[in-house]
C-alpha cells in the first residue's frame, strides 16, 4: 500500500465488510431481547445498517473500484465476545439485554471513529459523493449511539432489583430490633 487511495479502499473495504457483518449481528440481537422496545430498535438498526452497506457500496461504484477482501477484526471481536458471552455465561434474559445495549455502544463508538477517518481521507482526495454518503451513514451512527446509550441508562438488572429489596428488608428488621431493644432496656432503667 503506497498512496491514500490505496488506504482509503483498504478502509472502505473494512468497513464495508463491518456493516455487513452487523446485519446478521443485529438480527441476532432482535432475536435475543427480551423487551419488544429494545427488540424494536435492533430491528431498525438493522434495517438502516443495509442502507449503509448500500451507501458503501454506492462509494465503490462511484470509485468505479471493487471492494478488497477484507475482515474487520473490531468488529469480528466485538461480535465474537457477544457470542462467548451468550453461549458460555448463559446469562438471565435480562443481562443479555444490557449487555447486548453495551454493545451496540461499544460498535457504534467504534464506526463513529472509522467513518470519521474515511471521511477525512475522502476529503484529502476531493471525493465529494464519497464525503456525502459517508456523512450520512456517520449521523446515523451518531444518533444509534445516542439511542442506544438511553437504553443502557434505563436497562436495570432484576437480580438488582431484588437485592436492593432484601437490602431495605434487611435495614427494616435491624431497624426494628434496635427500636425494641432500646424500649426493653428504657423498661428495665
Amino acid at each position: 500500500m503506497q498512496t491514500a487511495q490505496e488506504l482509503f479502499l483498504h478502509e472502505l473495504s473494512d468497513m464495508l465488510d463491518a456493516e455487513q457483518k452487523l446485519v446478521e449481528a443485529l438480527g441476532k440481537q432482535a432475536e435475543e431481547s427480551s423487551r419488544p422496545d429494545l427488540q424494536k430498535a435492533f430491528q431498525q438498526h438493522q434495517q438502516q445498517t443495509e442502507k449503509q452497506v448500500e451507501r458503501l457500496q454506492q462509494v465503490f461504484e462511484s470509485l468505479e473500484e471493487d471492494p478488497e477482501d477484507a475482515e474487520c477484526k473490531g468488529i469480528k471481536g466485538i461480535i465474537e465476545e457477544h457470542d462467548e458471552f451468550v453461549e458460555e455465561e448463559e446469562p438471565s434474559e435480562d443481562l443479555i439485554d444490557i449487555f447486548n445495549a453495551g454493545a451496540a455502544c461499544k460498535v457504534e463508538s467504534y464506526e463513529i471513529a472509522a467513518y470519521g477517518s474515511l471521511i477525512q481521507l475522502a476529503e484529502q482526495l476531493e471525493l465529494k459523493k464519497a464525503v456525502k454518503l459517508l456523512n450520512q451513514n456517520l449521523k446515523e451512527e451518531q444518533q444509534t449511539l445516542q439511542k442506544m446509550s438511553k437504553f443502557v441508562q434505563k436497562l436495570k438488572p432484576e437480580q438488582l432489583e431484588a437485592q436492593a429489596e432484601e437490602e431495605d428488608q434487611g435495614e427494616e428488621q435491624e431497624a426494628t430490633a434496635e427500636r425494641k431493644s432500646r424500649t426493653r432496656s428504657r423498661r428495665a432503667a
